[in-house]
C-alpha cells in the first residue's frame, strides 16, 4: 500500500474513531485532508496582517488565527511589516492604508456598509490576500467566509470577490420565555439564563454569536412573541444590555418584544389604547430608558390581536394605529417596529387562510416608513408544504419582511431529518405576478420590486442548551440555511448542503453524494408521510406532535384538524376557490390559473384548494383514495431506507455522531408508521374504501392511535 494512501487510511479512521459532540456547528476547523489542497493553501495563507484596534477587529484577528491553526495545521505569523508571499491583510479603508490604496474602490462601493472583497494581489513583489471591508463587521463577515472557502475546498480569489447581503435584517426570532422553557423548542431550555444574567456570561453567548456571525446573521429577538412585559423592566433591562454587549462586537443587535398591554402590566394605566396620550408618553419614556441601557437596540417585534395576544384592535383600533405608536415613539433613536401579520379570530367564521389579508391589505401605506409587516411564508402556519401567503404580492406600498420557522413544529420537532431549505427556497421562487411574470417572493422581500430599502427575513430558531445546539445533529443545517439565504437568496439548497456537510461531517466525496441526496429529499418526504396532496395542519393539537386528523372538540374551530382536511363520505380537502371560501381569490389572477381547476391543479397543494371525490381519477391512474394510500404507504417505506443509507455513511462520520443519527432514524421511521397508519385508518373510517391488497395492514385499531395521549410533549 503506497504511503499517501495508507496515512489517509489511518487518518479517516482516527477521525471516525474520535467523538463529537456537535458542539462546534459549522466551525469545527477540523484539518483539511487533501495533502494537495493543505500544501497549496498553507503557501497562500500562512500570515496576517489586521488592521484596526476595535472588538470586532480582535475577533477577525482572532477567528482568522483559529482558523488557519486548525484546518491548515500552523500557527499564522501576526505581522505588520514586512509583507511575504501567503499574508492576509484584513481591515478597511480607513484603517488600512494598503486597501485604502488597492484597486478595490468600485468594489468596495458594491459591497456597502456589511459586505466585503476578498482577492489576491501583489504587495511589494509578494502575494498577498485582502479582506476589506468599509466596516469592520464587512470584514467580519469577510473573514468567515474565507474559511468557508477553505473548509469546503473552493479556490482562493485571485480576482476580487464580492457579496453583499441581499437583505438588510437577518434575524433569528427566540421564541424563549423567562423561566427558560421554549415554546416549540426541541433542544433543551433556552439558552438565555435569566436568573444568572448579567453577572454571569456564558461561554454559550459568545459561540452563539460566532456562529451567527459566521452566516451574516445581524439581529436577534431574544424573548417570545407571546410576549412577557417583564423584560421591559429595569432589572431585566440590565440583562439585556449584558446580552447586547456579548453580541455587539458580531454585528448582532438585539431586539425584544413588545406586549401590547405593557402600560397596564408593568406601567399602572388603566388602558393600552394606542391613541392614548399617556400611552403614547408611557412608551416614549420606555423606549428612551432601554435605549440608556443598549444605545443600538434594534427595536420591538410585536404580535398582536393574534391567539389571544392583546393588541390595538381591543380599542377598535388598527393594526396600523398600534405599529404607528410604536414607530413614532421609537423613530428618534432610528430603531424599527416589525409588526407580525399572523392574525386570526375564532370570532371570525372566514376561512383562516384569509383573515390576514383581509386585515392587513386595506391598511397598505397607512404604516410609518420604520415599520415592517412580518409575513409567514404561507397564510395558515408553518405547514410541511404549502402555498405562498397572498400578502406576498398585495401590500406595495409597505416593506414585508419573511418569517421562516426554523424549528420543525410541525415538521417531526426533535426526531426527524428535514432540511428545510427546499421549503425557503420554493416560498422564495414562488410567483406572485404581481407586477408581472417574474415577481417572486424573493423580489419582494428583497426590495427590488417595490423599491423598498428596509428589508429582512427571519427564522423562529431551533437553538436550546442542548450540547449540540439543535437536539438533532441535521437540525442545525436550518439555522445555517436561514443564514445563508437571508445573506443571499440566490444560493441553492444544493450549495448550501454541500457547504453545511463539507463543513460539520466531511468533504469525502462518497459521503457527499449520499449525504447531499439525503437531505435534499428529506422534506418532500416528510410531507409524502404526513401530509400528502396538499393535506394540512392535521397534527396532534397543543403539542402539535404526530398525527391527529380525527380531533373536532377544541373551541376555536380552526384549531380543529377536521376544519382543514374536510373529509366526507363524498371526499377531502378545503374548497379555497369560487364554489367554497375563495381564498384563491387573494392570490393574482395568473396565480389562480395554477391552481383553479381540479384537473389541471398541482397535485402538491390539490386537497390544499379543492374538495375532491374520492373516486377522483389522478394523474398517476389512481383514483383518490389510492393514491392517498399510495403516498402514505411509499413515504414510510422510504423513511425505512434512510436507515440503510446512514449505515453506509458509517466509515466517514464520528461514532458518538453516528450513533446519535441511527437511533433518530429508527425514531423517524416508527413515527413515519405511525403517521401512515393513524391517517389512512382514519380516511378510510370517512371514504369506506379498502385499503388496497398490496399493503401490509395497519398493527393496531384506529381507536388505539386516537387514544395515544402526550402530556409532556416538549415545546408546549
Amino acid at each position: 500500500m503506497k504511503k499517501t494512501t495508507l496515512w489517509l487510511v489511518c487518518l479517516c479512521y482516527l477521525l471516525t474513531a474520535k467523538g463529537e459532540n456537535g458542539y462546534d456547528l459549522w466551525l469545527r476547523y477540523t484539518r483539511i485532508t487533501s495533502p494537495s489542497l493543505l500544501t497549496s493553501y498553507r503557501q497562500q495563507a500562512n500570515s496576517l496582517i489586521i488592521s484596526g484596534s476595535s472588538a470586532t477587529m480582535r475577533i477577525v484577528k482572532e477567528e482568522l488565527t483559529n482558523g488557519l491553526s486548525g484546518l491548515l495545521q500552523i500557527t499564522p505569523a501576526l505581522r505588520n511589516t514586512p509583507y511575504r508571499n501567503g499574508t492576509i491583510i484584513a481591515g478597511t479603508p480607513a484603517s488600512s492604508l494598503l486597501i485604502h490604496n488597492a484597486n478595490i474602490r468600485t468594489q468596495l462601493q458594491q459591497a456597502g456598509e456589511e459586505g466585503f472583497v476578498i482577492t489576491t494581489t501583489f504587495v511589494n513583489q509578494k502575494k498577498c490576500i485582502l479582506i476589506a471591508g468599509n466596516t469592520d463587521r464587512g470584514v467580519l463577515y469577510g473573514a468567515f467566509h474565507f474559511l468557508r472557502l477553505l473548509q469546503t475546498a473552493q479556490p482562493i480569489p485571485a480576482q476580487p470577490l464580492v457579496s453583499a447581503p441581499k437583505l438588510r435584517l437577518r434575524m433569528l426570532n427566540h421564541w424563549d420565555n423567562p423561566d427558560r422553557t421554549v415554546e416549540r423548542g426541541y433542544a433543551g431550555f433556552s439558552i438565555w439564563n435569566w436568573h444568572t444574567l448579567p453577572n454571569y456570561i456564558d461561554q454559550r453567548y459568545i459561540d452563539y454569536a460566532r456562529a451567527n456571525a459566521s452566516i451574516g446573521i445581524n439581529g436577534t429577538v431574544i424573548t417570545n412573541v407571546n410576549a412577557n412585559a417583564t423584560v421591559l423592566t429595569p432589572a431585566y433591562l440590565e440583562k439585556v444590555k449584558a446580552l447586547a454587549d456579548v453580541l455587539r462586537p458580531y454585528g448582532i443587535k438585539v431586539f425584544l418584544t413588545a406586549r401590547f398591554s405593557a402600560p397596564m402590566n408593568i406601567g399602572g394605566l388603566k388602558t393600552a389604547d394606542p391613541l392614548d396620550p399617556g400611552v403614547q408618553q408611557w412608551w416614549k419614556e420606555k423606549i428612551k430608558e432601554i435605549y440608556s441601557y443598549v444605545p443600538d437596540f434594534g427595536g420591538f417585534l410585536v404580535k398582536a390581536n393574534s391567539e389571544g395576544q392583546p393588541g390595538p384592535q381591543d380599542y377598535h383600533r388598527s393594526h396600523a394605529e398600534g405599529a404607528n405608536m410604536l414607530a413614532d415613539a421609537i423613530a428618534p433613536f432610528h430603531g424599527i417596529i416589525i409588526w407580525r401579520a399572523f392574525v386570526y379570530s375564532h370570532e371570525n367564521p372566514v376561512d383562516r387562510h384569509q383573515q390576514a389579508y383581509n386585515d392587513f391589505t386595506p391598511l397598505d401605506g397607512q404604516f410609518r416608513p420604520n415599520v415592517m409587516v412580518q409575513v409567514k411564508n404561507g397564510a395558515i402556519d408553518f405547514m410541511p408544504r404549502e402555498p405562498f401567503h397572498p400578502l406576498f404580492g398585495a401590500m406595495p406600498h409597505t416593506p414585508l419582511m419573511m418569517e421562516f420557522q426554523v424549528t420543525q413544529e410541525y415538521l417531526g420537532q426533535g426526531t426527524h431529518l428535514v432540511f428545510l431549505a427546499p421549503l425557503f427556497k420554493e416560498t422564495l421562487e414562488s410567483d406572485t405576478y404581481a407586477k408581472g411574470k417574474g415577481s417572486t417572493v424573493a423580489k419582494i422581500i428583497d426590495g427590488s420590486l417595490d423599491a423598498h430599502s428596509l428589508t429582512g427575513m427571519a427564522g423562529v430558531a431551533n437553538i436550546g442548551n442542548d450540547i449540540n445546539w439543535c437536539g438533532h445533529p441535521f437540525a442545525q443545517a436550518n439555522w445555517y440555511a436561514l443564514g445563508r439565504l437571508a445573506w443571499d437568496h440566490t444560493l441553492s439548497s444544493e450549495q448550501i448542503a454541500d457547504e453545511w456537510l463539507r463543513m460539520t461531517w466531511s468533504d469525502n466525496p462518497a459521503f457527499l453524494k449520499t449525504a447531499s441526496r439525503l437531505m435534499l429529499e428529506s422534506r418532500d418526504l416528510f410531507v409524502q408521510y404526513a401530509n400528502p396532496l396538499g393535506l394540512h395542519h392535521i397534527m396532534g393539537t397543543s403539542h402539535h406532535y404526530g398525527p391527529a386528523p380525527w380531533v373536532n372538540n377544541l373551541s376555536r374551530p380552526e384549531w380543529n384538524p377536521v376544519y382543514y382536511h374536510k373529509a366526507d363520505s363524498a371526499g377531502i380537502g378545503f374548497d379555497r376557490t369560487a364554489t367554497g371560501s375563495n381564498a384563491l381569490a387573494q392570490y393574482q389572477a395568473a396565480v389562480q390559473r395554477q391552481w383553479a381547476d381540479v384537473n389541471t391543479c398541482d397535485e402538491k397543494y390539490l386537497l390544499w384548494f379543492h374538495h375532491v371525490p374520492w373516486t377522483f381519477k389522478m394523474k398517476s391512474g389512481r383514483n383518490l383514495w389510492e393514491e392517498l394510500c399510495y403516498q402514505y404507504y411509499t413515504g414510510a417505506a422510504h423513511a425505512d431506507s434512510l436507515q440503510a443509507t446512514w449505515q453506509s455513511l458509517q466509515p466517514y462520520v464520528d461514532k458518538q455522531r453516528f450513533e446519535q443519527v441511527r437511533m433518530l432514524l429508527n425514531i423517524q421511521h416508527k413515527e413515519a408508521l405511525w403517521w401512515r397508519n393513524a391517517c389512512v385508518l382514519y380516511f378510510q373510517s370517512i371514504s369506506h374504501m379498502p385499503i388496497p391488497a398490496s399493503y401490509e395492514k395497519p398493527d393496531h385499531t384506529l381507536e388505539y392511535y386516537q387514544q395515544l395521549q402526550f402530556p409532556f410533549a416538549p415545546g408546549i
